[in-house]
């Protein structure tokens, strides 16, 4: 029991560390400032970025932002209502990653509409926009204001090959399973090859059958097409 109780301490013990130095960890002055819109909220995709450390910005969320959710959260549409709360607790979630600074900016209480508001504070401070609204997006570059779409990123990072897809590799040595001979594609990515491990020296049709992706980078296991 005690033992239990000494874990439970230091989770909190850790937990509020991590608040801590979140809260005062200072806005970055220099960096460029994003403006997150309804739409990335609650698609959740960029907790995943944020946490990557690769945004270059400071994060920001306009409170009609936030106001904006809060009415769809209350509303009696289901869908938008379990969708918008979503995207509340994405906010909370997004405050507490240490990668990347985020800020809850009070815009007022401004007759204008949040997509309005968004681009007017984007292009005074020479800022972008971060969305997936098509709309958006399009107004935004109209008025030459920065745009990232987390769809772009998304489709830049893809993986090239899909499974079932089929391309000639070499095999150049033994794979760390038995039977197993590996191969690289032209960009270096390792291709495990399943019963080529006597096939080294050879070049052989082989099929993708699926991928695993880690940070260390990324790794595809395919089979010999008509066991060739």
């Amino acid at each position: 029991m005690e033992f239990l109780i000494l874990i439970i301490c230091l989770l909190i013990l850790i937990e509020t560390t991590v608040l801590v130095l979140r809260k005062y960890k200072p806005m970055r002055s220099g960096m460029r400032k994003i403006y997150i819109d309804t739409s990335v909220l609650i698609d959740g995709r960029i907790l995943n970025v944020a946490r990557t450390g690769f945004i270059d910005g400071n994060l920001i969320v306009l409170k009609s932002v936030l106001r904006e959710l809060q009415l769809l959260a209350d509303g009696k549409d289901g869908d938008k209502r379990s969708r918008a709360r979503t995207g509340l607790n994405n906010v909370a979630e997004l405050e507490r990653v240490i990668e990347v600074n985020t800020e809850i900016l009070d815009d007022g209480e401004g007759n204008k509409k949040v997509d309005e508001e968004l681009l007017k504070f984007a292009k005074e401070n020479k800022g972008a926009v971060l969305t997936l609204d098509y709309n958006l997006i399009k107004v935004a570059e109209a008025e030459k204001i920065e745009v990232l779409n987390l769809n772009d990123l998304a489709l830049a990072v893809r993986t090239e090959f899909l499974p079932g897809e089929k391309m000639n590799i070499k095999i150049t040595e033994k794979g760390s399973n038995r039977g197993q001979g590996v191969g690289h594609l032209p960009d270096g990515t390792m291709v495990v090859v399943e019963k080529a491990g006597n096939k080294i020296g050879k070049t052989l049709t082989i099929e993708f059958v699926r991928f695993h992706e880690t940070s260390a980078g990324k790794m595809i296991f395919a089979k010999i097409v008509n066991g060739r």
